[in-house]
């Protein structure tokens, strides 16, 4: 094997396809990157056998060839190379030694037998349709903050992705949540996607999926299974294997009955919580919101730090209520709202609030309270 390639084409793939890889392994070949050099790119593979990634990149191939390296170890050295540097690979016949140039530094990398790597994905998906990269970013940055991160509830660690009825017909609706909140958020069915399983994305690969589609413009191409879950697009392709497990009647946690409507600036709202929560206990987070007719008032105390308290000028007219919250929680709501404005929609102090978005009804939040 032999290629010449550019610095930043390189890292930016290798950057995608490291992090798939974890720091510890007891299967050498998982600390492993497949290197493929093919006719004017490079592909590179990089799998924790539940998740994997494959991304081509172009390059000057002189000759083709496969050989595994060290993932982190490449990712560094390449790293530090400088800007603008033309890196050269060659690999020995054995495909044991892998050297590294570029201008006057070289490496030489211990390598893996390449059959040793495992087939990444030979399965078959009978659902493919197609979404803009940006409505995806969308479905995944408005719930993947409520994911949970408690093992035991494993069924909870990733996002449920399915075909669900509104007033306007069928949507594709994602939700999240670990108890304390939940994000739903839907948009209309993509064509295609009309017989999906239901499935739960873990969260690990939303993670991987979010960084590789950050900056494309092209659609992806979603491929479902009842087990695996492949997304590709530009010259990537992600594969994982989806949750064995049921997620939850989320609906039933949903309140219908509330009555109490709070409107208030987002904003506004945000930064007096930011502040506020400043003196709150590190544990709990806790904020208080009293309100009243066109007032909010939020406070926090603790026994060591002292307390705080802001106002707002808000939109209110039910009876007065105080409820208390965690501020990460408001927080993690707040930046996900669009609009200018936010609405919570209030039963009692020991109820769950519903929280909306004034400029998009696609998306709906409930947060439970917490005793302050």
């Amino acid at each position: 094997m032999k290629l010449v390639i550019e610095r930043a084409a390189l890292l930016k793939a290798l950057a995608h396809v490291q992090s798939v890889v974890e720091r510890r392994n007891t299967i050498p070949i998982l600390a492993n990157l497949l290197m493929e050099a093919g006719d004017g790119a490079l592909k590179l593979t990089a799998t924790d056998m539940d998740l994997a990634i494959v991304e081509s990149v172009a390059a000057e191939t002189s000759q083709t060839g496969a050989v595994t390296a060290p993932a982190h170890t490449l990712y560094e050295i390449v790293r530090k190379l400088p800007e603008g540097a033309q890196v050269e690979f060659a690999a020995d016949g054995d495909g044991s030694k892998l050297s590294l140039r570029a201008g006057r530094a070289a490496f030489s990398l211990a390598c893996l037998p390449t059959e040793d790597f495992p087939l990444t994905d030979s399965a078959e998906y009978p659902t493919e349709f197609q979404l803009a990269a940006e409505e995806l970013r969308g479905l995944i940055d408005r719930t993947r903050f409520a994911v949970s991160t408690e093992e035991t509830r494993y069924y909870l660690n990733g996002i449920y992705f399915h075909v669900a009825e509104n007033d306007a017909g069928k949507a594709l609706r994602a939700v999240a949540t670990d108890g304390h909140r939940l994000a739903r958020v839907e948009m209309p069915l993509p064509a295609g996607a009309e017989g999906m399983p239901s499935v739960i994305v873990p969260r690990k690969a939303v993670g991987e999926l979010r960084k590789l589609i950050d900056e494309t413009t092209d659609p992806v191409t979603i491929s479902l299974s009842e087990t695996r879950a492949r997304f590709a697009f530009d010259n990537a392709v992600l594969t994982t294997k989806l949750i064995d497990g049921t997620f939850p009647d989320y609906e039933r946690v949903i309140p219908t009955g509330n009555d109490k409507v709070l409107e208030v600036d987002r904003r506004a709202f945000a930064d007096a919580v930011d502040r506020v929560s400043t003196i709150s206990t590190e544990k709990s987070r806790s904020v208080k919101l009293a309100v009243s007719e066109g007032t909010l008032v939020l406070s926090a105390s603790s026994p060591d730090s002292g307390s705080a308290t802001e106002e707002l000028e808000v939109s209110y007219q039910s009876d007065s209520l105080e409820i208390g919250f965690n501020s990460s929680y408001l927080l993690d709501i707040a930046r996900q709202v669009e609009g200018d404005a936010v609405r919570f929609i209030m039963a009692d102090a020991s109820s769950p609030t519903l929280v909306q978005d004034l400029a998009d009804a696609s998306a709906l939040f409930v947060l439970m309270p917490m005793r302050v």
